[in-house]
């Protein structure tokens, strides 16, 4: 038998809209931090990235592929994985479906990650992505959007993360179970493991010229865990208690 409340049709209609108050509250707020992010300053980019694509070396601009704007997804492959993260996984399983009707609303969107091309091409055939994913191997762009550390910076704590420098669980030497699981199914040590983050950047080129406009890191890419989004309207909610998901090709069948 249930243990959770149960009323009448009546008294669930009288919560619900009470609960539909609060949802579009929730929504206008929403759109209230939409237009803050677009109302912030973008800031001139000149440094020189390169990429190895599937097209072969391209600079950042070139990573817009004719458009004005670009999404970047900071995907948690690092040069000594063997496959790339889980969660970022979880994540990038619903890229290419929104990245064709992006394409057609002047938006690319793009994942990025330090491991070696042919590494990301391998791991993308295994998962049949079709989303473009470049290499920045030999590059400072993940350190220069605070998505990856060298082993130096990790060594004496000289970490920024989500706008919070020092102290944070990337510079470790003791990790909890779950960075150890995750770090052991990518094929390497969890020191390895963290010092590379997951993270979202946007992009503009104007007139030639690539701006940046916006960054978000951790709890702010839960809107694009699309998994989420569904459970947190079902009935039970995300009903965790620590990592349950996995790559989708290690599912057992349902």
């Amino acid at each position: 038998m249930t243990t959770h409340a149960v009323s009448t049709r009546e008294q669930w209609l009288e919560q619900r809209l009470e609960l539909l108050a609060a949802e579009k509250e929730h929504t206008r707020r929403s759109d209230e931090l939409a237009r803050q992010r677009r109302a912030l300053p973008w800031v001139r980019i000149d440094k020189p990235y390169r990429f190895d694509t599937d097209d072969g070396e391209a600079t950042l601009a070139q990573l817009f592929r004719g458009r004005s704007q670009l999404l970047v997804y900071h995907f948690m492959f690092g040069p000594d994985y063997r496959a790339g993260c889980p969660s970022c996984s979880a994540i990038a399983d619903g890229f290419d479906g929104f990245a064709v009707h992006l394409a057609n609303h002047d938006v690319t969107l793009m994942a990025v990650s330090r491991a070696p091309l042919a590494k990301l091409q391998a791991y993308k055939q295994r998962l049949g992505w079709r989303f473009p994913w470049a290499s920045s191997q030999d590059s400072d762009f993940n350190f220069d959007f605070s998505t990856s550390i060298t082993e130096e910076q990790q060594r004496v704590g000289a970490v920024e993360y989500n706008y919070r420098r020092g102290g944070h669980p990337i510079a470790a030497t003791q990790f909890p179970e779950p960075v150890v699981q995750f770090a052991a199914s990518c094929g390497t040590d969890a020191p390895t493991y963290v010092r590379d983050r997951p993270g979202m950047s946007a992009f503009v080129l104007e007139d030639g010229v690539v701006y940046h406009s916006y960054s978000t890191y951790a709890r702010g890419l839960d809107g694009l865990w699309g998994m989420y989004q569904w459970l947190d309207r079902a009935p039970k909610g995300r009903n965790e208690s620590g990592i349950w998901w996995k790559r989708r090709d290690e599912y057992g069948a349902p």
